[in-house]
């Protein structure tokens, strides 16, 4: 089984550190609709300004809110203001399976506005060959 990269909200800009919460990630429903983050799900996340990384599970906050809170022990790794990753996987049976898959990439502003959409594809099936685009989409 091969581990491959599904979803990811890169840049995106941390909005509380609670530290007395049970854990987790707080992320905006529509943010993790958009991308394809399902609440519960695993996630790894990488902070862009400190270097840590960290993984822990993703429950939704209130729509529309842009938040991205780290909660309890998650919150000491992070700052308010901080840049992250975050990222969702999923395990395929096999290379070929990669020719269907479409994975999402939110990239976003200061603000926690999405400012571009990607989708990585894997193309040459045909070919025998695993050849690698972005392809830019409209939000």
């Amino acid at each position: 089984m091969l581990q491959i990269m599904r979803a990811k909200l890169h840049d995106i800009r941390v909005t509380g550190c609670m530290l007395e919460y049970s854990g987790s990630i707080t992320l905006d429903p529509e943010l993790c609709r958009t991308a394809g983050i399902y609440p519960l799900e695993f996630v790894y996340i990488w902070n862009k300004n400190s270097g840590q990384r960290i993984s822990t599970y993703v429950i939704y906050g209130e729509p529309g809110s842009k938040c991205c809170i780290l909660n309890g022990a998650a919150a000491r790794t992070c700052c308010h203001g901080d840049a992250v990753i975050v990222c969702a996987y999923e395990y395929i049976d096999k290379p070929e399976d990669l020719y269907a898959k479409t994975p999402t990439i939110l990239l976003f502003d200061a603000e926690n506005n999405i400012r571009k959409c990607l989708r990585y594809v894997i193309d040459g099936q045909e070919l025998g060959r695993f050849d690698f685009s972005v392809v830019s989409e409209d939000v």
